[in-house]
């Protein structure tokens, strides 16, 4: 593994615009494809993340929320501080714990990063979408773009369709920006007992992914459209002007 720094990245600020995260990039408040990729889950997504709330209930479900995020977080800046030949010190009880699982992913999956471009990197298409790849480089010979991921347990292939089209959508910001020719992505994923999987998706199946990722970005639009419309043509709700 060894650091090639082609492209010159730029730097982003996060922002939370209505509940939803946004990125400031130059005069552009931009949605993240996490955003996106939320307002344009299927119904069906929709009715099995509900089913489940049912089924454990609204604390417990905030609860395992909060856990996997403060754990993902932990892992990731483990990872971040690998990466960059740093060292990081969290004797926190998750931060053991996340320390374990970032060195499961080192020791399983980042022997093939072949070189890496940049670390965190923030990427933004035109003045459509932003968001934050955690490696731009070479894997097992190809362009790609690489992400670490937590998960509870593991993960079916057909379960992470979410983690596909962020890697097309990271990958087409990269391309436009760049004229890199990315088509690989590479999904290194832990669980809390250190079982290990990775993804990996390109050719074709990363082509039909990034088309999907397109329509979304689309779809997404065009629904802030719809909402604008049908709130001009009902004018202010009553009261409003008093």
């Amino acid at each position: 593994m060894k650091w090639n720094k082609l492209y010159t990245y730029p730097k982003s600020v996060r922002e939370v615009i209505n509940d939803k995260r946004h990125y400031a990039i130059d005069d552009f408040k931009l949605p993240s494809v996490t955003t996106i990729l939320s307002a344009t889950q299927s119904e069906e997504k929709k009715a099995s993340l509900a089913k489940w709330k049912a089924k454990v209930g609204e604390t417990e479900a905030e609860r395992v929320k909060n856990v996997a995020a403060t754990r993902g977080t932990a892992m990731h800046k483990y990872l971040e501080y690998y990466v960059e030949g740093q060292g990081i010190l969290d004797l926190t009880d998750i931060g053991v714990e996340a320390e374990r699982m970032a060195k499961t992913i080192i020791d399983k999956g980042m022997g093939d990063v072949e070189e890496i471009w940049g670390s965190e990197v923030v990427l933004s298409y035109q003045d459509k979408y932003a968001g934050a790849t955690d490696l731009c480089g070479i894997y097992q010979g190809r362009e790609s773009i690489m992400d670490f991921k937590q998960s509870n347990k593991p993960k079916k292939d057909e379960w992470i369709e979410d983690y596909y089209l962020q890697s097309a959508a990271y990958a087409l910001a990269h391309n436009d920006k760049y004229g890199t020719d990315i088509d690989q992505g590479v999904i290194l994923m832990c669980t809390p007992d250190c079982f290990f999987q990775r993804f990996i998706i390109n050719g074709q199946r990363f082509r039909e992914y990034t088309d999907k990722w397109k329509r979304k970005v689309d779809q997404y639009y065009a629904n802030i459209h719809d909402r604008t419309s049908q709130e001009v043509e009902e004018g202010p709700t009553f009261g409003e002007n008093n």
